[in-house]
């Protein structure tokens, strides 16, 4: 009957975790560039359930021979193993702002490949974005939201002296007496992408190669547009009242099982 409640709790706590998923793919459905994350359930090792038993043969010292008959298999409960990040392509929105850009995505070699914008953090460590909603700093340095440099091409910040410029659709940002590259990296693999919060992503190890020296990727960059975030509401809602509901279910089993040993303990264990 323990095992019981281990499992039910088990499967409260892992919906519960998949409803926190969900609420913060909600939280962000209005981030330009986010990525919603989706939980994966796994199932805890299975036991082989056996019956202890003997049989009285049928002698004249009444022998006892012990018996183990097999039962089947029963779940142990199920977990979140981890959040995965859903890395398509959002919609994109026109915003009419010089310093805002959309990377849109065209031929990868990969099926899991990915693109994105370079950005130095205030340690002066790399990290990664799809969030183009930039904006020019006091000092004429084009940033993020948060104050991360942009960087381009090799890895230097970009320095626009507050002038006004365009980007092409390569991903090119013309000033008057010079044109800069934007620093676009491209990943094989997104999935070895580690999140940090706000739209920001970092890799373990060497830094991720240039997207423009990669054969067969295409990509544009599109200004005066951001890209949405990828999170479907309907379907994001669905999951939520699945979620709850399942949560409650298990609520129920656990429950019934703290009544039942209520009666074992108060009722059919009372000595009269």
């Amino acid at each position: 009957m323990l095992r019981g409640f281990y499992t039910a709790a088990s499967g409260m706590i892992a919906q519960q975790r998949r409803q926190e998923t969900l609420s913060n793919n909600i939280a962000n459905a209005l981030t330009p560039g986010y990525k919603q994350d989706q939980s994966s359930l796994r199932s805890f090792p299975e036991m082989l359930i056996q019956r202890m038993e003997s049989e009285k043969l049928p002698v004249s010292r009444n022998f006892n021979v012990p018996m183990n008959a097999q039962i089947g298999s029963i779940s142990t409960g199920v977990y979140v193993q981890e959040n995965i990040s859903d890395f398509s392509q959002g919609s994109l929105k026109q915003t009419s702002m010089s310093t805002d850009m959309a990377l849109v995505d065209g031929n990868m070699p990969d099926e899991t490949g990915g693109i994105f914008f370079e950005v130095q953090n205030p340690e002066g460590e790399v990290r990664y974005t799809r969030n183009g909603n930039f904006t020019v700093d006091a000092d004429g340095y084009l940033v993020t939201n948060q104050g991360y440099y942009v960087l381009d091409q090799a890895g230097n910040r970009i320095e626009t002296d507050g002038v006004e410029f365009t980007v092409t659709g390569q991903g090119t940002l013309q000033l008057p007496n010079q044109n800069i590259p934007l620093g676009v990296a491209y990943t094989a693999n997104v999935n070895d992408l580690i999140k940090e919060g706000e739209g920001l992503y970092r890799v373990e190890g060497a830094e991720l190669a240039d997207a423009r020296g990669q054969a067969g990727i295409t990509f544009s960059v599109q200004q005066g547009y951001l890209e949405g975030s990828n999170v479907d509401m309907a379907q994001t809602a669905t999951e939520m009242m699945s979620a709850y509901r399942l949560f409650e279910a298990n609520q129920k089993v656990l429950k019934a099982y703290d009544e039942s040993m209520d009666r074992a303990v108060n009722q059919i264990g009372k000595i009269r």
